[in-house]
């Protein structure tokens, strides 16, 4: 995947640059969300990054492990994350998402 020099994937940065209302109206409502509830910005991320997981968005899986590392996870807290889904989305798709964060962790991708 090859990253923009905003650092977001190039696809996600053409999305944003043809469709800039709808990029715009979601980061609004990103941002919306994140400040409605009790929960810290790590949290959030780790609950999306278990949700993109679940998924099997790879990209999604990629961004959240990466903006999880931004807001003070650890790499203990991300791999974590991932492996106590294994009863709920099987391991198969645990093992896949463990190799996504490891991309991450291991500096493979942007």
């Amino acid at each position: 995947m090859c990253a923009s020099q905003s650092g977001m994937p190039e696809h996600h940065s053409s999305i944003k640059q043809r469709f800039p209302d709808i990029a715009g109206a979601l980061d609004t409502l990103g941002t919306n969300v994140r400040s409605a509830g009790p929960l810290d910005a790590k949290s959030g991320q780790l609950v999306q990054l278990a949700a993109a997981a679940s998924i099997r968005s790879e990209g999604a899986t990629h961004s959240h492990a990466r903006r999880a590392l931004q807001e003070g996870a650890t790499p203990e807290e991300i791999r974590h994350t991932i492996v106590l889904l294994t009863s709920t989305i099987g391991f198969p798709t645990v093992a896949a998402a463990l190799s996504w964060v490891d991309d991450v962790l291991e500096g493979n991708v942007v």
